[in-house]
């Protein structure tokens, strides 16, 4: 429970959380698309050197993002494997039905780092951006859908709620397993179904728990005469910066290289790749 870093933040002094929140979340669905539009082995190192970059420009210690890779390792690996066996064309290692062929390999090698750029980049957006700028980007972003009626600034206060207490659960989660072993409860003997029966005990009290966590969250906002985004004002506004510009022409040069080495990847690297 305490390696999930999905949700926290971490401040720092770094060029991306000086960024424009809506500039940041705009940039993550482009490299999210990207990372899943790489074909070639040129285009998919150059999208992993450029998530190395902007991990290494966050200031955000490496630990964090370890992490966040830690809890999802094991599918990670499952979902290679599984795509080893996979392919097409003349075997290299043929035992009975299972064969390994160049084709799989491309193919785990290809779901691994996808999968970890996809993480890393939504642990970057999550570690530099603050549940307060980040409901104020979606509330922006989202501003168009007002013309049918959305209720925007709602969808944006509950998605950034959700996110922000993730790591609360969790923490909370935590403490009820400690207390529970500590009063003679055994939750890692037996097979699959004893785990999920011991688990009972720790899901009343932390649904419990959250519901308490949400009854005071809202007494909280009533008492502070909260009552949604209309005619609501904001200490901080949102305003592009010429870092936020340089960050959009840096997208924008990630994009190209990506097209351009699908296109002429096969000429730096033949073969099989």
């Amino acid at each position: 429970m305490r390696d999930i870093t999905l949700g926290q933040y971490f401040p720092a002094d770094s060029v991306i959380h000086r960024l424009d929140p809506r500039v940041k979340i705009l940039s993550l669905i482009a490299y999210i698309v990207l990372v899943f539009c790489t074909f070639h082995f040129t285009s998919l190192a150059f999208i992993a050197a450029t998530v190395l970059t902007i991990i290494l420009m966050t200031k955000v210690p490496l630990k964090m993002y370890l992490k966040s890779l830690k809890v999802i390792i094991i599918i990670v690996i499952i979902t290679s494997i599984l795509n080893l066996f996979y392919g097409t064309g003349e075997p290299i290692f043929q035992w009975g039905i299972i064969k390994i062929t160049y084709d799989g390999i491309r193919n785990a090698v290809f779901v691994c780092v996808r999968i970890i750029c996809l993480i890393l980049l939504s642990s970057v957006l999550t570690f530099t951006t603050s549940p307060t700028d980040m409901t104020d980007a979606l509330e922006r972003l989202m501003k168009p859908l007002t013309v049918f009626h959305v209720k925007v600034h709602e969808i944006a206060m509950m998605m950034t709620i959700a996110l922000r207490f993730v790591p609360t659960l969790l923490e909370e989660t935590d403490k009820i397993m400690a207390a529970q072993k500590a009063r003679g409860a055994d939750m890692e003997s037996g097979d699959l179904f004893a785990r999920i029966k011991a688990l009972v005990p720790v899901l009343v009290p932390l649904f419990v728990s959250a519901f308490r966590r949400a009854y005071e969250l809202a007494t909280a906002m009533e008492c502070r005469c909260y009552r949604g985004g209309e005619g609501r004002t904001r200490m901080k506004q949102l305003h592009l910066t010429k870092r936020d510009f340089i960050s959009i022409v840096f997208t924008a040069f990630v994009i190209a290289g990506v097209v351009l080495l699908n296109i002429f990847g096969h000429v730096l690297i033949p073969s099989f790749v």
